[in-house]
């Protein structure tokens, strides 16, 4: 539904859709005095279906408070917000917020309940969404009054531009220089199963496999160090003969080779590892981390970039990530 040729909604729009007065529709986007509980679901349906953006200075001149870009971060536990991933996606979206008075606030979406964007939608304060580990189901959730202002580090859609590393090249060098070294016998620690970026890396993996003729050995992984540790000791029982481990991200493997080590397997001398991310502990462990690049801050960067400026932006941008090859493979 359009209000007008090639002119965007106004709050009179919004009123008139909901049924309400414009003083009630300017309420209940604003998040503040009294509405109904019908007139609230009113506008924040007419507000869906009218695409209504409100002005991100007028916001911020009404309520007397700042406008705020928003890193949504969907994850399982509100443990998420914790991952030193997303600590370098903040520090970069501030960055680059700073400058134009943008505060940064960081919000967890409860995996499963995507509805959780609305009320980012119909928030005066908000000026935009950056999406961290977006689902299909999340991006379909993405109310149309968020459209042109919110962006996702992983997958995208025709509405959503995303911008990510390419994790499945990034894997494939990994993987090719496992192989190239001599190692036949690789097992890999995956992501979790919902998240699907996390997917490129197993299909790079399953790739070298078919092409090799080597045995496919996976082990579910969570990113985490705790999991690498359990996911190593379950490959060794699975594996006795394994030669290699690949983990999805550095964190997982430093938590692979610290298995590794409990149980008296030498790395590389008996098992290599290799992980993704490069992040900065991985030069700095011994043995070096053998990994891929990962360029986060560029990434964040970008999408809060494509927030703020709201211009139109390809559906996906892809970071290029190279081989970084050390001591333990």
């Amino acid at each position: 539904m359009t209000t007008a040729a090639q002119r965007p909604a106004t709050l009179e729009d919004v009123a008139r859709a909901a049924g309400v007065s414009r003083s009630t529709a300017s309420r209940v986007i604003a998040g503040t005095g009294f509405a109904s509980p019908v007139a609230r679901e009113r506008v924040a349906a007419a507000v869906d279906e009218l695409g209504y953006v409100p002005n991100p200075a007028a916001r911020a001149l009404v309520s007397g408070g700042g406008v705020r870009l928003v890193v949504a971060v969907a994850g399982t536990g509100a443990e998420v917000l914790e991952d030193p991933y997303v600590d370098r996606v903040v520090g970069a979206a501030a960055r680059v917020c700073a400058p134009a008075g943008v505060g940064v606030a960081l919000h967890w979406l409860p995996l499963g309940e995507p509805a959780g964007l609305r009320g980012l939608a119909t928030d005066r304060s908000v000026c935009g969404v950056v999406l961290v580990n977006t689902t299909g189901d999340l991006l379909d959730a993405v109310p149309r009054a968020l459209h042109g202002r919110v962006a996702s580090i992983g997958i995208g859609s025709a509405t959503v531009p995303s911008f990510d590393v390419d994790n499945g090249a990034g894997a494939a060098a990994v993987l090719r220089h496992l192989y190239d070294t001599g190692r036949r016998r690789i097992a890999m620690v995956t992501g979790p199963r919902w998240l699907p970026c996390a997917q490129r890396p197993v299909q790079a993996y399953g790739r070298l496999m078919r092409e090799t003729g080597l045995p496919v050995r996976l082990v579910p992984g969570d990113f985490s160090a705790a999991r690498g540790r359990a996911a190593a000791r379950e490959a060794l029982r699975r594996w006795p003969d394994l030669d290699a481990i690949y983990a999805i991200s550095d964190e997982t493997a430093l938590g692979v080779i610290a298995a590794l080590r409990d149980g008296g397997v030498r790395v590389p001398g008996d098992v290599a590892v290799a992980g993704f991310d490069d992040i900065p502990l991985a030069g700095m462990t011994a043995p070096a981390l053998t990994t891929a690049s990962h360029p986060v801050g560029r990434i964040a960067a970008a999408a809060a970039t494509a927030v703020l400026d709201r211009r139109p932006a390809p559906p996906a941008t892809l970071f290029p990530s190279a081989l970084v090859a050390r001591d333990s493979a």
